[in-house]
């Protein structure tokens, strides 16, 4: 069962035990704009407890909130009663929440666009807060006052940049003004949640529009602020250039591309990001550059080829040479050479191990790691091909270091 077929079958449960049942939200927004919808979201005024006592198997984990997740075929469908909040203390909870009808909770939402009710019983749309209006004009704006809805939860303000991105939308004036003025509260909001605003944003094929916003608003630097204007231009421009699919450590690499490698960590470990992510990024960081070197020798280009990330690496390269206005033809010489190595020779089984070396001479420490790795670029550049000739070699370099 599809997540748009759950979300059905909720609604038709609730209304045959009487109660209102909407879908809610991001759906009925790309409903009206014939987009297809990732999540449908349900709205009732059926309490948590009764959402919980109709459906077999929940996870209250948001109920005091108001929210219950339903879980039907190992899928989960958020099921959310009509609410009214207010108290907010720490610029992310409500202090207190009451439950109310539908035109109240639409009035607590954040941006009209989203604040839509659709019933699909009746096939009849319920906008109280002007979405549809606001989706003719493509226009980005907060329900009520931007500084009310912003100080709520500030993470709103990155919101309003994603989903101007994805939607390619503007942000209404009014809407734009708040977020520059509460800009600097953005550091209060936790660094996973802004990663994850951050990583929807400069994913999306749309994320040179989305660095504009970010940095024209100043929420980047309320997060960061070793950029400068300098640093955010060529991010842009390397943004730009991107393929329209690419990963997050490729996008948050171009994003730091004007940074010292060590400054854009710095950044990463603020966010939080993951170890993974951190070496993606360090990665690319710390190699840009080096596929546009015309001489690189042949044990070069195999170690970098033999790191998972060698890829990205190639498109990061081709973005910046492209930013800069440069010649693509040595990057498409290096990329040539890539691409007529045998896989298999990239990273090919060292012909001696070091235990071999030890019996040959090689003192246990530095001096069997520094042979080892001698030994393999020889390897790597294809002048030893058989452990005969690795052998011969090790000899004259154990002969010539003693």
């Amino acid at each position: 069962m599809s997540n748009r077929k759950q979300a059905l079958h909720i609604i038709r449960k609730l209304r045959q035990e009487g109660f209102e049942a909407l879908l809610a939200g991001g759906c009925v927004r790309d409903r009206l704009l014939k987009r297809p919808a990732s999540d449908y979201d349900v709205a009732t005024d059926a309490t948590p407890k009764e959402v919980m006592r109709m459906f077999g198997r929940t996870l209250k984990i948001g109920a005091k909130f108001g929210v219950v997740m339903v879980l039907l075929d190992g899928r989960q469908v958020e099921v959310a009663t009509f609410r009214t909040e207010g108290g907010y203390a720490d610029g992310r909870r409500p202090g207190y929440v009451a439950f109310a009808s539908a035109r109240e909770d639409a009035a607590r939402r954040d941006f009209t666009v989203n604040g839509m009710f659709y019933d699909p019983v009746t096939d009849s749309l319920h906008d109280f807060v002007g979405g549809q209006a606001d989706l003719r004009a493509k226009i980005i704006r907060t329900i009520g006052d931007p500084g009310q809805r912003f100080s709520e939860d500030y993470l709103r303000m990155l919101r309003a940049v994603r989903f101007a991105v994805k939607l390619d939308f503007e942000i209404e004036p009014a809407t734009w003004t708040s977020i520059t003025a509460h800009a600097d509260k953005l550091s209060a909001i936790s660094a996973e949640r802004i990663a994850a605003e951050l990583e929807e944003i400069l994913t999306h094929p749309n994320r040179r529009r989305g660095g504009e916003l970010l940095f024209a608003s100043g929420l980047v630097r309320a997060i960061f602020a070793e950029f400068t204007d300098t640093t955010a231009q060529k991010a842009l421009a390397v943004l730009e250039r991107l393929p329209r699919a690419v990963s997050f450590g490729l996008a948050m690499a171009a994003f730091c591309v004007g940074l010292p490698t060590a400054a854009a960590l710095t950044l990463c470990r603020q966010l939080k990001l993951s170890n993974a992510a951190i070496k993606h990024i360090r990665f690319l960081l710390t190699y840009r550059g080096a596929l546009c070197e015309t001489e690189m020798s042949l044990s070069r280009l195999k170690l970098l080829m033999y790191e998972p990330y060698f890829t990205d690496l190639m498109k990061l390269e081709r973005a910046i040479v492209k930013a800069e206005g440069k010649s693509l033809r040595p990057l498409n010489a290096i990329n040539k050479r890539a691409e007529a190595i045998d896989p298999a020779a990239v990273h090919p089984e060292p012909l001696l191990d070091g235990h071999t070396l030890i019996a040959m001479g090689a003192a246990p420490g530095p001096m069997v790691g520094r042979l080892a790795q001698e030994l393999y670029i020889a390897q790597l550049e294809e002048h030893l091909k058989t452990p005969a000739q690795a052998k011969r070699w090790a000899t004259e370099w154990l002969a010539e270091h003693r």
